[in-house]
C-alpha cells in the first residue's frame, strides 16, 4: 500500500515521551485486597460475629470455672470448639472463592503481547499491543483487533465489528465526511480499542490507550462498588438478629427466674452476699450457655458447604461460579436482562432463506457467483464448524455453499478474476468479472448487492421474478429483520465492456435470486426462555440493534407476542431522555431496549432494583460490563470479552442461555436445602434451649453439659449441614414463582414445624428428666415398673421441682435419647414440603454416608473411655441401645404414616 510511505510515525524519543505521559496500553486490573484481608472479610457475616461473641463469653466463663471453681482444663474444650467451627466456616468459604478466582483468571487471560503493525521513524514494524502509545500510526488489516482508540487517516472498504461496545456487528468506517453515519454511536472516522476489523484495511493515529479508551472507561465503571446486597445476605442478617433477640430474651428470663427462685425457695435462710454472688455467676453461666446453644453454629458451615457444593456441581452444567453467593441469588432472580448478539443469537450470520428464479441453487451461475464475487474467507481449522474471516454477510453465503457440499475455495481458485468493482455504501453492490471455469471459454460478470439496486441494473429476470413479487418478498424478509442480497450475472461478449467509471456497464444483466441472511437464534434459546418465563422470571432484551431486528428476535424466542405494543419497546436515546420518575413508571413493562448504549443497560438494572427486583444480567461484550457489575448476578459468556467476564459473578462456559435455567434451578434448590438445614438445627436448638431453661429452674445442673451441647450444636449439626447440602437439585422448583425477597427465610410452615416438633421433643425429654430425677433408673427396662402416680404426687410443690438428682447413667440416657430422636428427625427435615417419602434416597448417597457417621460417632463417643470423661457420659448396655434406637425411630415412622394418610 503505497500511501503508507507518506507517514513517518513517531521517533524513539517521541515514543518514550508519549509513554511517560500516557502510560502503557493495558487496562489497569482492579486493585485486589491482600489475601489476609480477603480472609478477614469472611468474618463480617452476622452469624459469624454472634459466634465470635459467644466464643469470647465462653472463654470468660471457662476461665472462671478453671481458676475460680477449680474445674479441670476440659472446660476450655467448649470455646475451643466454637472457634474451630468459626475457622472451618470462614476457611472453607475463603478457600472455594480463592480457587474459583484462580480458575477464572485462567479462563480470562488476555494476551497484551500480541504484535501490532505500526509505522515508526518511516519504517513499518511490529510491536506488542501493550507498547502502542498515543500518536502512533497503526496499520489496520482484516481480522485484526483494534489495539487502541484512534482517528482514521485512511480507510479502504473498512468495516469494524463494534458489537463488544455497541452491539453492532458491522459498522462502515470512512474518512469521507459525506459518507459519515450521523446516527452511529461512535464517529465514522474513529475506531475503538477491542473492536475487530471485519473487512478492508486502513491507517489510524492513536488518540487514547489503556484506561483512557472507551473500553477502558467502561472497565473503570465496572469497578465502582455499588454494594448490592444479595437476597441471602439480607435473609441471614435478619435471621442473625432474630436468633440473637430470641436468645437474649430467654437468657434474661433465666437470670430473672433463677434470682426469684433464690429468694423464694424453701431453703432460703436470709441474704448472704458471697453465696448470692456465686449463685448469680452460676446463673450467668447458664444464661450464656443457653445463648451459645441458641446460636445455630452449624449455619455458616451449612451455607458455605451448600454454596461450595453447588459451585462445584454447577460447573458440570457449564456455569463457572466466581462468587459463591451468586449460586443462591440466581434462585431469587425475578428479571433477566440479556443482550442479543452472542447470547440469544449465534453471533454468526447464516442464510435463512434463498429464492432463485429460473436457476437451481447449485447451478454454476449461483455457486461461481457467490464464490468469486466475495472478499470473505472461511477458516477450516475445525472442519465441523468453519469460522468466517471478513464480512460476516458474505461469510454467510460461503457457509451456505459449504452446507451444500460445495467447496468455494476450489471454485474460486479455478476461476480467473479479470476485473473487480468493490462494494461501497454509496454504490450498494459489488461486481466481479471472471474467466469462468464452470462455463469454460466464457467471460462472466457477477453482481451482488442490495436487491432493489441489482434488480434495477438488470435487463431480464428469471421466471417469476417481477418488480412486484420481489418487492413483496423483500418486505417479508425485512419484517423478519433479515439482511437481503440480490444476485445477477451476464455472459459477456468477447469485447463487451463490463465495468466502466466505477459502475457496472454490462447491458444484459440477468436477475437470478435473493438471499435472506440473519444471525440465527440459538436452537436452545426459545425453550430456555419459556422455562424462565414459566418460572415467573421476566426477560428483557437490551441490544444495540434496530427496533425491528430486536422485536423480531423477541418474537422468535417467544418473548414478544401479538398483544405487545410500543409501550413494551424503547430505544436507547428515548430511554436516556426519560426522567427517573418516568423510568420507574415504565421499567416493568419494557421488554426490549433497542439501540442501547452501555449505560442504558446499567440504568435499567438499577431502576429494576429500586423496584425491588432481583436482577441477573447476561452479556458477552465490553458494553455489557457496567450492567453485569451492577446486577445482583452478572452472567458473562465463555467467549465474551475479558472486561465482561471480570465484571460477572458467573461465566456461562458453553455460551448457552439454557444454562441460565440450570443456574436458577440450582439456586432455588440450594435455598431450599438451607431452609431444611435451618428447620433441622433450629428444631434441635429449640429443644435444647427449653430443656436447659427448665433445668435452670429445677435447682440442678444443666441436663445437657456444655461439651454435650457442643456435640449436638456443632459436630452433629455440621454433619447434618453436609448431608443436607449434598442433596441434588429438584426440577420441580422451576414450577414455582420466584420467592419474595422480603419474606423471612423461616416461613410460617417452618416456624410451625420448628416450635411444634421442638416442643414435642422437649415435652418428651422433660418427662424423662422428671422420671430420672425422682426415680433411680438403672436400665431403661426399669421404666416399666415405676409407680408414676406416686412419682408425680408432689408435682404441685416447689420441692418437687427443685430437689432430686440425676446420676451419670441417667444423664447419659437423656443425652443419647436427645441425639437419636433428632438423628431420625434429620430424614424428616430433608423431606420437608417435598411431598415425598423421607425414605426416598435416590441421588442422596452423601446423606446416607453422613447419617451413618453420625450414629456410629454417637455410639463411639458414649462407649469410648477417653471420650466418656470429656463428654461426661458412661457406657450403655446393648439392650439400652436397641431400645433407644427403636424407640427414637418412631419419629420417622410417624411422619411416614402421616405422609401416607395425606397422600
Amino acid at each position: 500500500m503505497e500511501t503508507r510511505h507518506h507517514y513517518t510515525g513517531l521517533s524513539a524519543q517521541e515514543v518514550e515521551a508519549s509513554r511517560k505521559e500516557h502510560g502503557e496500553n493495558v487496562l489497569t486490573p482492579p486493585a485486589k485486597k491482600p489475601i489476609w484481608l480477603q480472609f478477614l472479610d469472611k468474618f463480617k457475616d452476622p452469624l459469624i460475629i454472634i459466634l465470635i461473641l459467644a466464643g469470647v463469653l465462653s472463654i470468660g466463663i471457662s476461665f472462671y470455672e478453671y481458676l475460680g471453681l477449680g474445674h479441670g482444663a476440659a472446660v476450655f474444650f467448649e470455646p475451643g470448639g466454637i472457634f474451630v467451627a468459626i475457622l472451618l466456616a470462614t476457611g472453607l468459604s475463603f478457600y472455594f472463592e480463592y480457587q474459583a478466582d484462580k480458575e477464572f483468571a485462567i479462563l480470562n487471560q488476555v494476551n497484551d503481547d500480541e504484535p501490532v503493525e505500526v509505522i515508526r521513524q518511516s519504517n513499518i514494524t511490529e510491536v506488542p499491543r501493550r507498547n502502542i502509545v498515543v500518536g502512533d500510526i497503526v496499520v489496520l488489516n482484516t481480522g485484526e483487533e483494534v489495539p487502541a482508540d484512534g482517528e482514521l487517516l485512511e480507510s479502504i472498504q473498512l468495516s469494524v465489528d463494534e458489537s463488544s461496545l455497541t452491539g453492532e456487528p458491522m459498522c462502515p468506517k470512512t474518512t469521507d465526511e459525506s459518507l459519515f453515519d450521523k446516527d452511529a454511536t461512535f464517529a465514522s472516522n474513529h475506531v475503538m480499542k477491542g473492536t475487530k476489523v471485519m473487512e478492508g484495511h486502513g491507517i489510524m493515529r492513536v488518540t487514547a490507550i489503556g484506561d483512557a479508551t472507551e473500553q477502558g472507561k467502561v472497565f473503570e465503571a465496572v469497578q465502582i462498588d455499588n454494594s448490592v446486597r444479595t437476597p441471602l445476605d439480607e435473609q441471614l442478617d435478619r435471621l442473625g438478629k432474630w436468633v440473637a433477640k430470641m436468645s437474649y430474651v430467654v437468657g434474661v428470663g433465666i437470670i430473672v427466674g433463677r434470682i426469684l427462685i433464690y429468694f423464694f425457695s424453701p431453703s432460703y435462710q436470709g441474704f448472704d452476699l458471697m453465696p448470692f454472688i456465686a449463685y448469680v455467676l452460676q446463673t450467668l453461666m447458664i444464661a450464656v450457655t443457653l445463648v451459645v446453644v441458641s446460636v445455630p453454629e452449624g449455619l455458616p458451615m451449612a451455607v458455605t458447604l451448600s454454596l461450595a457444593y453447588s459451585m462445584r456441581r454447577m460447573l458440570k452444567t457449564n456455569n463457572l461460579v466466581r462468587k459463591m453467593h451468586a449460586c443462591e441469588t440466581m434462585g431469587a432472580t425475578t428479571v433477566i436482562c440479556t443482550d442479543k448478539t452472542g447470547t440469544l443469537t449465534q453471533n454468526q450470520m447464516r442464510v435463512d432463506d434463498a429464492q432463485f428464479y429460473g436457476v437451481a441453487p447449485d447451478s454454476s451461475a449461483v455457486t461461481e457467483g457467490i464464490a468469486v464475487n466475495s472478499t470473505a474467507q472461511l477458516d477450516f481449522t475445525d472442519p465441523e464448524h468453519p469460522r468466517v474471516l471478513g464480512n460476516p454477510t458474505e461469510g454467510a453465503l460461503l457457509l451456505w455453499l459449504n452446507s451444500h457440499a460445495i467447496d468455494y475455495r476450489k471454485v474460486r481458485e479455478e476461476a480467473e478474476v479479470t476485473e473487480q468493482l468493490p462494494f461501497t455504501t454509496e454504490r450498494k453492490y459489488m461486481a466481479t468479472v471472471v474467466k469462468s471455469a464452470l462455463m469454460p471459454g466464457k467471460r462472466i460478470i457477477y453482481v451482488k448487492g442490495a436487491p432493489e439496486i441489482v434488480f434495477s441494473l438488470c435487463k431480464t429476470a428469471g421466471e417469476g421474478a417481477t418488480g412486484g413479487s420481489i418487492e413483496k418478498q423483500l418486505l417479508e424478509y425485512q419484517n423478519r429483520a433479515m439482511r437481503t442480497l440480490g444476485f445477477a450475472f451476464d455472459i459477456l461478449d468477447e469485447n463487451e465492456v463490463a465495468i466502466a467509471d466505477g459502475k457496472v456497464a454490462a447491458e444484459h444483466l440477468h436477475f437470478i435470486g435473493i438471499a435472506a441472511i440473519a444471525d440465527p437464534v440459538r436452537a436452545d434459546v426459545p425453550a430456555a426462555v419459556k422455562e424462565c418465563i414459566d418460572a415467573g422470571i421476566s426477560i428483557k432484551i437490551v441490544t444495540g440493534d434496530t427496533p425491528a431486528t430486536a422485536r423480531e428476535i423477541g418474537r422468535q424466542i417467544g418473548l414478544w407476542t401479538d398483544t405487545d405494543t410500543d409501550n413494551n419497546i424503547i430505544t436507547g436515546p428515548e430511554f436516556a431522555a426519560l426522567t427517573d420518575e418516568e423510568v420507574m413508571n415504565r421499567v416493568l413493562d419494557l421488554k426490549i431496549i433497542a439501540r442501547a448504549r452501555p449505560m442504558d443497560k446499567k440504568r435499567l438494572v438499577e431502576s429494576l432494583q429500586k423496584k425491588g427486583q432481583v436482577v441477573a444480567v447476561t452479556g458477552d461484550g465490553t458494553n455489557d460490563a457496567p450492567a453485569l457489575k451492577a446486577a445482583q448476578v452478572g452472567l458473562s459468556m465463555g467467549d465474551g470479552t475479558s472486561v465482561a467476564k471480570e465484571a460477572s459473578d458467573i461465566t456461562i462456559v458453553d455460551n448457552s442461555f439454557a444454562s441460565i435455567g440450570k443456574a436458577v434451578m440450582w439456586g432455588r434448590s440450594l435455598y431450599q436445602n438451607i431452609q431444611r438445614f435451618l428447620l433441622f438445627q433450629l428444631t434441635v436448638n429449640v429443644t435444647a434451649c427449653l430443656i436447659v431453661l427448665i433445668g435452670a429452674f429445677m435447682g440442678t445442673e444443666s441436663p445437657l453439659t456444655v461439651t454435650q451441647m457442643l456435640w449436638i450444636n456443632l459436630i452433629m449439626d455440621t454433619f447434618a449441614a453436609m448431608a443436607l447440602a449434598s442433596l441434588p437439585p429438584s426440577e420441580s422448583v422451576m414450577a414455582d414463582k420466584p420467592r419474595n425477597r422480603e419474606a423471612f427465610i423461616l416461613d410460617r410452615p417452618m416456624l410451625s414445624e420448628i416450635f411444634g416438633v421442638g416442643g414435642f421433643f422437649f415435652v418428651m425429654l422433660f418427662f424423662f428428666l422428671l422420671v430420672f430425677k425422682h426415680a433411680d433408673v438403672q436400665s431403661l427396662t426399669d421404666m416399666i415398673s415405676i409407680n408414676y402416680q406416686a412419682l408425680f404426687a408432689g408435682i404441685g410443690t416447689l420441692s418437687f421441682w427443685t430437689e432430686g438428682n440425676l446420676s451419670e447413667y441417667e444423664l447419659t440416657l437423656l443425652f443419647t435419647i436427645f441425639v437419636m430422636t433428632h438423628f431420625f428427625y434429620l430424614f424428616n427435615a430433608r423431606a420437608f414440603e417435598t411431598h415425598r417419602s423421607a425414605l426416598h434416597f435416590k441421588g442422596c448417597r452423601g446423606l446416607l454416608y453422613i447419617s451413618g457417621i453420625i450414629i456410629v460417632g454417637q455410639i463411639i463417643m458414649v462407649e469410648t473411655p477417653v471420650l466418656q470423661q470429656f463428654f461426661n457420659v458412661i457406657g450403655l448396655s446393648l439392650q439400652d441401645w436397641i431400645i433407644i434406637i427403636i424407640g427414637s425411630s418412631f419419629v420417622l415412622w410417624i411422619r411416614e404414616a402421616w405422609h401416607l394418610v395425606r397422600g
